[in-house]
């Protein structure tokens, strides 16, 4: 075809569709925007554009397309039947995601087969009708994601069955002699012993752990753990064998250790701690350089590969942090006492040892099997007061000033400040770098003995925590770096690494737009550290403003999660090329992981089996997410709870979150976050403009926005739902 208008304008819509098609199928694997298909069929004219985006539209509805984002659409290669999770909805808009992360498709309840959240299923695709979305239909459950639920019993007189908060399609029936004892009111977990089939609708189950009374807080957090599959009591074998691990430590396990026991060394914590798995130490190096001492935990001498313990930790993968409790990975005996750096004990350590100068620039590093003595347990409180007492003003990234004639005020001050000026040197070079800057801030309860919330409060992190920080990273790069930079044309040894990959380009986009409209800029294209500093600068431009927090929370959801793999990409957020996780393997498995093979490596051991490890990366990493989505609900059931006696009470909040069923607000004072039902807002119709997060009326154009400031009044508090509801008090 030629180029040029004339001749754009002699194609009819049958030859351009004709053309679109032809160009998809030359380039199946790719994704085309509008400009490259422009571009690539050479379409000058506007007209000619606009009915190629009609008939782009047109072939996605028949599926001969897919559309990738709202410009972009690649040729589908999927049949009709395909396999994937299935995503159960409580409004009953469930949906079918497929294999390969194409769009989700919609399932009506009356074809899910009663599929459950996360089933991996099969679907038939419905034939398309004109104007009506993609539906498909659950022809076959492959595999159940779970087969165990909590809930609360009812127990009538002939019968008796479990009320979940899980999405299940109809309640769990049980038999009365599967009850286990259980009562009505009970919370129990239950596990599936007949899924609906052709013979009958129900899903039958057995009581296997009756928890105790609904609303006693230990039951709720045993719950919790239970809902999300995991460990609320300890396997006896397991604490049998922690026990018989002697707290003294023998000569001969001293051999070959290096000596730090007479250097000044300490932890740094927060104060309700009991697993301390790091220490710092420093001292002279002579010429003005300083030794400075990462020791962590040598759990790995004390558990060993393929015991009791170690299968254990292994299918943990992570200590569990609930508002009122830990659930730790290791035994007690191991976590608190055996492993743990208390002070005036000897203790087993693997060690980072770094020899830096004034400027914070490594001079050497070893890495090394030590025994150390910390010489004092400090809390973060303590330290930051320490630092603030000597002039450090928080926040500033200015050191203390220098020592007056009198010496710097507090116990092992000297230590702690230079630390703290060398960790802020560190983090000054890590942002210049390209380190993308989140300030984070953790929700945090003050609880009773009988574990009612009493306060709750956002804990920001301050200059005695950065001060920890910067030097695990620093350990955590090194080691990386140790086993990652190879020479050119020699394979690195396998080695489970943390990466985090670019952000996703569609969000970034979005985010660009969305910012542009409150009058700021975004470079979304250029280099790793150009982009980054980008965003940095928007995150120090948005301070204070009153859209900040849409700007922050448009920002994180365009980042990618971080996980562990042994296929390194490198780490973005961090702004480096290598890095692992070595400084917590008290309550991280993949630390304890990376200790056995640098151990194994130094020993001159072979690369260990990739395939293996990275099954381990992938287990690890889904345990911290559901980790993470435990503690998540336990912070929501607190915050019911510490809100159920301020039902009618009116408070200054913000919106946090805009969905099509309504808005989420987090209360100024207190933090605490509800729903705004949609029902509720009565005054007009308001429709949902996910792309610019914001619920727009159709009458009176009123506009509520992420970030927006509001007034709302406590409605109700549902502690068996975790359920906060709220009205608008304006």
């Amino acid at each position: 075809m030629g180029k040029g208008k004339k001749g754009g304008k002699r194609m009819n819509k049958k030859q351009l569709t004709e053309a679109i098609v032809s160009l998809f199928q030359s380039q199946p694997g790719e994704t085309l925007t509008y400009k490259q298909v422009f571009k690539s069929l050479h379409l000058d004219t506007h007209p000619l554009k606009m009915l190629a985006i009609d008939v782009m539209e047109e072939l996605s509805w028949d599926d001969f397309l897919s559309k990738v984002d709202r410009q972009s659409y690649k040729l589908n290669q999927k049949g009709q039947v395909q396999e994937g999770i299935f995503r159960r909805k409580a409004n009953g808009k469930n949906s079918f995601i497929p294999d390969g992360g194409a769009q989700p498709v919609f399932v009506a309840e009356r074809n899910s087969m009663f599929a459950l959240d996360g089933d991996r299923v099969r679907v038939a695709y419905n034939a398309r009708r004109r104007n009506h979305i993609k539906e498909a239909v659950v022809t076959e459950i492959l595999q159940r994601a779970r087969d165990t639920f909590v809930g609360k019993l009812t127990v009538e007189r002939d019968y008796a069955f479990l009320v979940t908060d899980s999405n299940l399609a109809i309640d769990i029936m049980i038999p009365k002699k599967k009850l286990k004892g259980g009562t009505s009111g009970d919370k129990a977990v239950v596990k599936i012993i007949q899924w609906p089939g052709r013979e009958s609708k129900n899903i039958v189950g057995e009581v296997i752990d009756v928890l105790g009374r609904t609303g006693e807080n230990n039951v709720e957090m045993h719950a919790i753990l239970a809902q999300y599959g995991l460990p609320y009591k300890y396997p006896k074998n397991v604490e049998e064998a922690a026990e018989k691990i002697p707290l003294t430590i023998s000569p001969e396990e001293l051999e070959g250790r290096e000596d730090f026991r007479d250097v000044c060394t300490f932890t740094i914590d927060p104060k309700d701690a009991k697993d301390f798995d790091d220490a710092l130490s420093i001292r002279s190096a002579g010429n003005g350089l300083w030794e400075v001492g990462v020791h962590i935990a040598d759990v790995s001498h004390y558990v060993k590969e393929g015991s009791v313990i170690d299968k254990e930790a292994q299918r943990r993968a992570t200590s569990v942090y609930l508002v009122d409790r830990t659930i730790p990975m290791l035994p007690e005996r191991l976590c608190n006492m055996v492993c743990s750096l208390r002070p005036d004990e000897d203790k087993l350590c693997f060690s980072a040892v770094f020899v830096m100068d004034d400027k914070a620039a490594v001079h050497s590093w070893r890495l090394v099997h030590t025994v150390i003595r910390s010489n004092r347990r400090f809390s973060y409180e303590e330290v930051q007061q320490i630092l603030e007492d000597n002039g450090v003003v928080d926040g500033t990234g200015k050191p203390a000033p220098k020592a007056p004639k009198g010496g710097y005020k507090g116990e092992f001050a000297d230590e702690l400040i230079t630390l703290d000026r060398l960790a802020k040197l560190l983090r000054e070079q890590r942002f210049a770098n390209g380190a993308v800057k989140f300030e984070r801030e953790e929700l945090h309860f003050d609880v009773d003995e009988k574990g009612k919330p009493i306060r709750c409060y956002f804990k920001v992190s301050k200059d005695a925590n950065k001060l920890i920080e910067e030097f695990m990273l620093l350990a955590n790069r090194s080691v990386a770096e140790s086993i990652g930079r190879v020479p050119k044309g020699v394979k690195a040894k396998t080695l489970p690494y943390r990466i985090h990959d670019s952000p996703d380009p569609t969000k970034l986009e979005n985010l660009r737009e969305v910012i542009a409209k409150f009058g700021y800029k975004l470079k979304t294209a250029g280099t790793k550290g150009a982009i980054s500093r980008s965003l940095n600068q928007l995150m120090a431009d948005s301070m204070g403003t009153k859209e900040q927090n849409l700007i922050q929370s448009v920002a994180l959801r365009a980042m990618m999660k971080a996980r562990y793999s042994v296929h390194n990409i490198g780490h973005y957020g961090l702004a480096f090329d290598y890095y692992t996780h070595f400084t917590s393997p008290i309550r991280r498995y993949p630390d304890t992981m990376v200790h056995r093979l640098l151990t194994r490596y130094q020993q001159g051991g072979r690369s260990a089996n990739k395939d293996h490890y990275e099954e381990l990366c992938e287990h690890s990493s889904d345990m911290e997410q559901t980790a993470a989505n435990a503690e998540r609900d336990s912070i929501k059931y607190k915050m019911v709870e510490f809100m159920a006696d301020k039902i009618g009470n009116s408070y200054p909040a913000h919106i946090s979150g805009i969905q099509s069923y309504g808005i989420y607000c987090e209360i100024d004072e207190n933090h605490c976050e509800g729903l705004v039902h949609m029902t509720d807002l009565d005054d007009d119709y308001y429709d949902f403009d996910e792309r610019n997060y914001c619920l727009v009326g159709r009458r009176r154009h009123h506009k509520y926005q992420l970030g927006d400031p509001i007034t709302i009044k406590v409605a109700r508090a549902n502690i068996e739902k975790r359920q906060l509801d709220f009205l608008l008090d304006e």
